[in-house]
């Protein structure tokens, strides 16, 4: 099994423990393009097989989120996990300004990771500094924010369940803190399910429960059908002898990442660049 598997991750299981489940069942070499922590739900893409060397190609994608910040408490974590550090009352006004406050966040910014984040400073992980209570200075990111709308607002329940469409790099908890401090208050992320990444989505997944070597083999998207919008080089047998031996041939395509065919079989992919054509993935 070569290719990419988008998984349904449900809460409780760590990425590390489907990429280990899928492992186990494929007998394969596997990955992951981005982690969900394990409260988060939602698309997780597995890199399978030869799979794997996509990943330069499927780092940088951008996500989609529905969310649920709950007003109105501030934890240590920004989400449900962390202990609760300061509770305010609501005021049920606030909610009349939301729609205008989440549209503030739309377009290019910097933003502050949270704490308990994997980003290293000084070769420290940043939630090592957080569990030994250290202080250390988080320098702010560039992020870009591109669609936020409100799904619905719980007025009793002090929630506020929105989707979002951002960069890489843009962390949910830090934006969900941001919004509450707009708005007068504090908050924290309740709840993240991750419904896109790139042209991945949520209707292509398959469920943990049903991580199966038949239903693996049935969602698994081959690297043919990842690259399928690339345009294609059509090889001879010769030259298919030298691009396999990972000699550089001489095109007249322009640069850019193209599948590459003999006889009409797809052989794998090759990157143009100065009309020379270089071996990168072979099946």
């Amino acid at each position: 099994m070569n290719g990419i598997l988008i998984v349904n991750k449900t809460k409780g299981y760590t990425s590390h423990d489907i990429v280990a489940k899928v492992k186990k069942i494929t007998h394969e070499k596997v990955g992951h393009t981005g982690t969900l922590d394990p409260l988060a739900t939602g698309v997780l893409p597995l890199l399978i097989g030869k799979g794997t060397l996509c990943s330069k190609y499927l780092t940088n994608h951008d996500k989609k989120y529905i969310v649920i910040l709950k007003l109105g408490e501030k934890t240590s974590t920004g989400d449900s996990e962390g202990d609760i550090l300061e509770k305010l009352n609501v005021d049920i006004n606030i909610f009349n300004d939301v729609e205008n406050v989440l549209n503030s966040f739309i377009g290019e910014q910097e933003q502050i990771p949270p704490i308990y984040s994997a980003i290293k400073v000084n070769g420290k992980k940043l939630y090592e500094y957080a569990r030994k209570n250290q202080e250390v200075k988080i320098e702010p990111r560039k992020i870009n924010i591109y669609s936020i709308k409100i799904l619905k607002l719980d007025k009793e329940k002090n929630e506020i369940q929105f989707e979002v469409k951002c960069s890489k790099g843009t962390y949910i908890r830090s934006l969900c803190e941001d919004i509450a401090t707009r708005l007068g208050t504090v908050g924290y992320m309740k709840e993240l399910n991750r419904i896109e990444v790139g042209e991945f989505n949520i209707n292509q997944a398959i469920d943990v429960e049903n991580l199966t070597e038949n239903d693996i083999s049935k969602k698994i998207i081959n690297i043919e059908e990842i690259f399928e919008k690339n345009s294609s080089i059509e090889l001879t047998k010769r030259k298919l002898e030298l691009f396999l031996n990972g000699v550089n041939l001489t095109v007249q395509n322009q640069n850019g990442i193209y599948k590459v065919y003999s006889e009409n079989k797809f052989i794998g992919i090759g990157i143009v660049k100065d009309k020379l054509l270089k071996r990168d993935i072979v099946i």
